[in-house]
C-alpha cells in the first residue's frame, strides 16, 4: 500500500504526538495537523488536500456536524475517519450522516487502527458494531421491527454472507472464507438485499445486528457501503 497522507484533527497535541508516532511504522502518516474544524477547513480553503482526514468530534453538535458535511463538500474524495473516545449514538448518527466513512475508539490497538484505516482507503464504513447496535436500539420502534430471520427465506449461505459483512469482509475474503467465487458472492450478495429489503451492504449488516446474526462478533467491524 501506498503511503497515504493524513491531516490530523483533534485539540490535544499530546494525542496529535503520540498518534504520529503510532503510524510511524504504517502506510499512514500525518502531513498536517489542526487543533479544531475551523482551523482545518481555513487549511482546506488554502489548498490542502490531504487523502485521509483523523477527526475526533469534541462536542458532537450541530457545529461540528455542520463543519464536517463542509469537509466532505470540499474534499469529496478524501477519507474521513472520526477518533473517540466516548460511546455516543448521538455523535455516531452526526458523523455518518455528514458523510463520515469511519468512526473509531481512540483505545483501539495500534494494529487494529491500521487495519480499520486500510479498509476505509479501499472504500469500506467502519465503525463498532456494539455503537452500531447501541443507534438501533435507540431507533428501533414497534413499526419499524423487521421479521425474523426464517421469515424472510434466507439460505444458509445469505445467513453465512451477513455474518462475513459484520466482520467487515470484502467480497474477495467472503469467497476466500466460504470457498465460493466472487461471482457467486455477488449473486447471493444481490438476492440478500432485496429479501430483507437492504440497499446496501451497511444497512444489511446493522439488519443482521437487530436480528441477532452477529453471534459474538463483538469488535470493530468494517461495514461496507457499496
Amino acid at each position: 500500500m501506498e503511503p497515504v497522507r493524513a491531516f490530523l484533527i483533534d485539540s490535544n497535541k499530546l494525542f496529535r504526538e503520540g498518534l504520529k508516532r503510532l503510524l510511524g511504522e504504517s502506510s499512514f502518516y500525518i502531513s498536517a495537523e489542526a487543533g479544531n474544524l475551523r482551523e482545518a477547513l481555513g487549511a482546506v480553503e488554502n489548498g490542502l488536500s490531504p487523502q485521509l482526514i483523523l477527526l475526533d468530534l469534541s462536542s458532537g453538535g450541530d457545529e461540528e456536524a455542520e463543519g464536517m458535511r463542509r469537509l466532505r463538500a470540499q474534499l469529496p474524495d478524501t477519507r474521513i475517519v472520526v477518533l473517540t473516545s466516548e460511546l455516543c449514538t448521538r455523535r455516531l448518527t452526526n458523523a455518518l450522516e455528514a458523510g463520515a466513512d469511519g468512526y473509531l475508539m481512540k483505545d483501539l490497538s495500534s494494529d487494529a487502527l491500521a487495519q480499520s484505516l486500510k479498509l476505509v482507503m479501499i472504500g469500506e464504513k467502519v465503525f463498532p458494531t456494539h455503537l452500531a447496535a447501541l443507534l438501533i436500539s435507540g431507533r428501533v420502534n414497534g413499526n419499524s421491527a423487521e421479521m425474523p430471520i426464517s421469515r424472510k427465506g434466507l439460505s444458509q449461505r445469505e445467513v453465512q454472507i451477513l455474518r462475513c459483512l459484520l466482520n467487515g469482509d470484502s467480497n474477495k475474503m467472503i469467497a476466500n472464507h466460504l470457498s465460493i467465487t466472487e461471482a457467486t458472492v455477488k449473486v447471493h450478495l444481490k438476492s440478500l438485499l432485496r429479501k430483507i429489503n437492504a440497499s446496501n451492504r451497511t444497512q444489511a449488516a446493522i439488519w443482521a445486528l437487530n436480528n441477532g446474526v452477529g453471534g459474538d462478533m463483538a469488535g470493530v467491524p468494517a461495514m461496507a457501503a457499496q
